[in-house]
């Protein structure tokens, strides 16, 4: 590890707007959906957590064609919700995603 990266913050979750610490589970998300076309598209490093939240809580094409921005994700309602409980917590916390999936 270089200096650089003992010394640099740890990146920050565009959706829940927590640090993202090495030790917190974490992934990328595509902005636009691999199989609607976003394969080689914008992707955003999330917590585990946050990208579970998404993809539980809207389709792929959904996804594509409403909420391929982190605006537009943090816009909806349920995720909103799901933000604002989220942020009271640690950053490296994950867990289940609980409730049904989204119907697909």
């Amino acid at each position: 590890m270089t200096r650089d990266q003992v010394d640099s913050p740890p990146p920050q979750c565009p959706l829940c707007g927590r640090p993202i610490p090495p030790e917190a589970p974490q992934s990328l998300h595509h902005l636009v959906p691999r199989l609607k076309g976003g394969k080689h598209g914008p992707t955003v490093l999330l917590h585990q957590i946050c990208h579970n939240e998404i993809h539980a809580t809207l389709t792929e094409a959904e996804l594509a064609r409403d909420y391929a921005t982190i605006a537009a994700l943090r816009g909806h309602p349920r995720l909103a919700r799901f933000i604002r409980w989220v942020a009271k917590r640690p950053p490296t916390f994950h867990s289940r995603t609980p409730g049904a999936r989204r119907k697909r």
